[in-house]
C-alpha cells in the first residue's frame, strides 16, 4: 500500500507558529501509540535512520506495508516540525540579531543524534529550546528578563567587574559568560608531586584595590605575601647584580658606574633635553631623562622580561604611565614626585577600608594554593551567574536600547538580553565581534599586537646553586632577568619540597617570538643553558621538569599609538550608537594582575553611571 502526504498549505504552515494551533496539534500526538522496542532501535540504527531519512520529505512518497504505521510518521513530522518552527522563531526573530543562523526542519531532526524535549511544556512559545540530559540550568532564551550587564569573558578582568557590580553595585544583576570550561583566563596554577606553580601570572602587587578584591572574595586568610627585601637580580657583565630596592642602597648599587648615577640624578632633576613633541617610546624617555647606562642595563631587560616587549616600540605614556606624568605635571620625574607628595598630602581622601591588611614595605602577593584561588573564589560567590563553555557568536542592539547576545552553548543555541555588555576578551576577538556594528572599532582593535610567551617551571636540588648566589646558604630573592626567571621557591611558602629549589622561566615575547617553532624539550634546554652561566653550576643534574605551557598570544603591547587606537575604538562605538558597550581587559587597564583588578572597579562605575541615567523604552 502507498500513502501520499501533501505539502502543507501557507494557512497551515503559519498554524504552527499559533499557539491554539499547537494545542490542536498536541491533542493529534496524544492518540499515537508508543513505539514498539523494535521501533524505537530502529530510530538509532544507522541503516533504518537512513531509510527514515529518504521517507521524510514531503514531496516524496512513503512506501509502507501498514497504513496505520504511515499515520503515525506523518503526526510525528507535523510535531517536529510545530516545535521547531516554534524553536527558530523564538530564538530567531526577524530583524533582532546580526546573526540568523539556518535551520533545516524537519530533516534535521533525524540526521542528527537523538535529542530529548522536555515532556511538559505550560508555554512553549517562551521555553521551546532543545536541551541535553544533565543538571544545568535551563538556557536563558530572548525573552527571559533583561539583566543589566552581560560580563563577556571570565578573566580575571571579567570576574573582578562582575564582584565589584555585585558588593559595590549591590542592585546590578550580573552575568558573565567564558567560552572556555573554566574561569580563570591565563591565571593557571598546578599542583604535583609536593610542587606548586603557576603557568601564567606569578604574583601581583597588594594594592588597597586588589585587596578590597581579595577580602570581599573571601580570601583573607589565604593571602601569603613575599619578603620585602627580597632582592631583584640584573645581569650585567656576567653577575647577577642586585637592584636597589631604595634611595639607601643607591650609593652601593655595582650595577652602573659613578658616571651614569650623575647623569642619572641630573635628568631626573630636569637637567636634560626637553621633551619632543612627539609621543615617546619607553627607550627614548628613559635615554633622554636618566641617561644610556639606566636603559641598557635596567630598563630594557626589565622591559623584555616583565612587558615580553620591544622598549623601542612600547609607548611610555601607555606602558608607564605614572612616571610619564610625573615628568608631564612636574617639569622633571623629582619635581613631579614632590608635586604628587603635596598634591596627595593636601587632599582629603576617605579612611583606609579596616579589613585590609598592611602589607611592609615593597612586595608581591600570592595566596596558599596560587593565584587560581581568586578567580575561583569570585566565581563560587558568583554561583549560577557565571556561564562556562558559552561561546559569543553575535552581538546586535534593539529597538529599546537594550542588547541581544548570541551564544552556542552545550545546551544549544542560547540568546541572552541585557542592558550593558562589557567585552573583556583579548582584543582580536572583540575585533572579530564587533566588525558588523562599527568597522572602525574593530580595525582599531585588530592592530593591538599580542607577542608569544612560554612558561618553563623546573626543579633543581639546593646543591645547584652557585654558592655565590646564596644568601646564608638559601637562594633568597624574588628573581632575575635574562631569561626572566622567578625564585618561585624563595618567593611563597610550599612551592616545592625540602631540598628543591623551584624556578618558573618566561621566554619569548616581541623580541624572540622564534619560540613558536621550539618544542618544550628545546625551550627547556635553552632556559638551562642560561641559567647555567649565572645561577646553576654547570655540572649540575639535569633539571626537574614540571611543565612547559606556550601561550601564543600572551601579553597586549602597548605601543606607540595605543591609547589613540583605543580611543578611537570607544568613540567609534560610541558615535555609531552602541553606548552601554564597553571594552575591558588588560590591553585596556594594562598587563599586571593589580591592574586589571584597579581598571575592573573603573569599569564597573561606568557601567553603573550608564544603567543610573540611561532610560530604557
Amino acid at each position: 500500500m502507498t500513502a501520499t502526504i501533501k505539502p502543507l498549505g501557507g494557512s497551515q504552515k503559519n498554524d504552527f507558529r499559533n499557539p491554539r494551533s499547537t494545542q490542536e496539534v498536541r491533542k493529534m500526538t496524544a492518540t499515537i501509540k508508543p513505539l514498539g522496542e523494535s521501533q524505537k532501535n530502529d530510530f538509532r540504527n544507522p541503516r533504518s535512520t537512513q531509510e527514515v531519512r529518504k521517507m521524510t520529505p514531503v514531496s516524496r512518497r512513503l512506501e509502507v506495508e501498514d497504513n496505520e504505521q504511515c499515520r503515525r510518521y506523518f503526526l510525528l513530522l507535523h510535531c517536529a516540525t510545530a516545535m521547531a518552527t516554534v524553536f527558530n522563531d523564538i530564538l530567531f526573530p526577524p530583524n533582532q540579531t546580526l546573526l540568523r543562523p539556518s535551520l533545516h526542519f524537519p530533516t534535521s531532526l533525524f540526521t542528527s543524534p537523538p535529542r530529548k524535549f522536555p515532556r511538559s511544556r505550560p508555554n512553549p512559545t517562551f521555553r521551546c529550546s532543545i536541551a541535553k540530559e544533565s543538571t544545568a540550568s535551563p538556557p536563558i532564551t530572548r525573552d527571559s528578563v533583561p539583566v543589566d550587564c552581560v560580563v563577556v569573558g571570565g578573566g580575571i578582568s571579567g570576574l573582578c567587574i562582575a564582584q565589584a557590580l555585585s558588593t559595590k553595585h549591590a542592585n546590578s544583576n550580573v552575568v558573565v559568560t567564558e567560552a572556555r570550561d573554566r574561569v580563570g583566563g591565563n591565571i593557571t596554577t598546578l599542583e604535583r608531586d609536593g610542587y606548586l606553580w603557576e603557568e601564567g601570572p606569578n604574583s601581583f602587587q597588594p594594592s588597597d584595590p586588589m585587596l578590597t578584591m581579595v577580602v570581599d572574595s573571601g580570601l583573607k586568610d589565604e593571602l601569603v605575601l613575599g619578603d620585602p627585601n627580597a632582592p631583584r637580580f640584573v645581569l650585567w657583565n656576567g653577575k647577577l647584580r642586585p637592584v636597589p630596592g631604595k634611595p639607601s642602597d643607591l650609593p652601593f648599587f655595582d650595577l652602573m658606574s659613578l658616571g651614569g648615577k650623575i647623569r642619572a640624578g641630573f635628568g631626573a632633576l630636569g637637567i636634560r633635553p626637553p621633551p619632543p613633541g612627539h609621543e615617546e617610546s619607553v627607550e627614548e624617555f628613559v635615554r633622554r631623562n636618566l641617561g644610556d647606562e639606566v636603559f641598557e642595563r635596567l630598563i630594557e631587560p626589565f622591559c623584555s622580561g616583565v612587558y615580553a616587549g620591544d622598549p623601542s616600540k612600547l609607548s611610555m605614556k601607555a606602558a608607564f604611565s605614572k612616571v610619564w606624568k610625573l615628568e608631564k605635571n612636574g617639569g622633571s620625574i623629582i619635581g613631579g614626585t614632590f608635586k604628587a607628595i603635596q598634591e596627595r598630602n593636601a587632599a582629603s581622601k576617605p579612611p583606609r577600608d579596616p579589613r585590609l591588611p598592611k602589607p611592609k614595605g615593597q612586595t608581591v602577593g600570592s595566596f596558599r594554593k596560587g593565584l587560581t584561588m581568586l578567580p575561583e573564589a569570585i566565581s563560587s560567590r558568583l554561583g549560577n551567574k557565571v556561564k562556562l563553555s558559552w561561546k559569543l557568536i553575535s552581538i546586535s542592539k534593539l529597538e529599546s536600547g537594550e542588547y541581544s547576545l548570541m551564544y552556542e552553548t552545550p545546551e544549544g543555541v542560547v540568546s541572552l538580553q541585557c542592558k550593558t555588555v562589557v567585552l573583556t576578551i583579548p582584543s582580536h576577538v572583540a575585533s572579530t565581534l564587533l566588525r558588523p556594528l562599527s568597522a572602525a572599532a574593530a580595525d582599531a582593535l585588530s592592530k593591538f599586537y599580542y607577542p608569544p610567551v612560554a612558561a618553563v617551571s623546573i626543579s633543581y636540588p639546593k646543591e645547584a646553586i652557585r654558592s655565590e648566589c646564596l644568601i646564608d646558604g638559601e637562594l633568597k630573592g624574588f628573581g632575575q632577568l635574562h631569561p626572566r626567571t622567578i625564585y618561585s621557591s624563595s618567593l611563597f611558602p610550599n612551592r616545592a619540597p625540602p631540598g628543591r629549589v623551584l624556578l618558573l622561566n618566561y621566554i619569548g615575547g616581541a623580541t624572540n617570538t622564534g619560540i613558536l617553532q621550539k618544542t618544550d624539550s628545546e625551550l627547556v634546554e635553552a632556559v638551562d643553558r642560561d641559567l647555567r652561566k649565572m645561577l646553576i653550576n654547570p655540572n649540575a643534574q639535569d633539571p626537574f621538569v614540571l611543565g612547559v605551557r606556550l601561550w601564543p598570544q600572551a601579553i597586549p603591547q602597548f605601543l606607540i599609538g595605543h591609547l589613540d587606537l583605543l580611543d578611537v575604538a570607544k568613540g567609534s562605538l560610541r558615535n555609531t550608537g552602541f553606548e552601554g558597550l564597553f571594552l575591558g581587559g588588560n590591553y585596556v587597564s594594562g598587563v599586571a594582575l593589580g591592574r586589571c583588578v584597579e581598571g575592573a572597579y573603573e569599569a564597573a562605575a561606568e557601567v553603573n553611571d550608564y544603567l543610573t541615567n540611561r532610560v530604557y523604552k
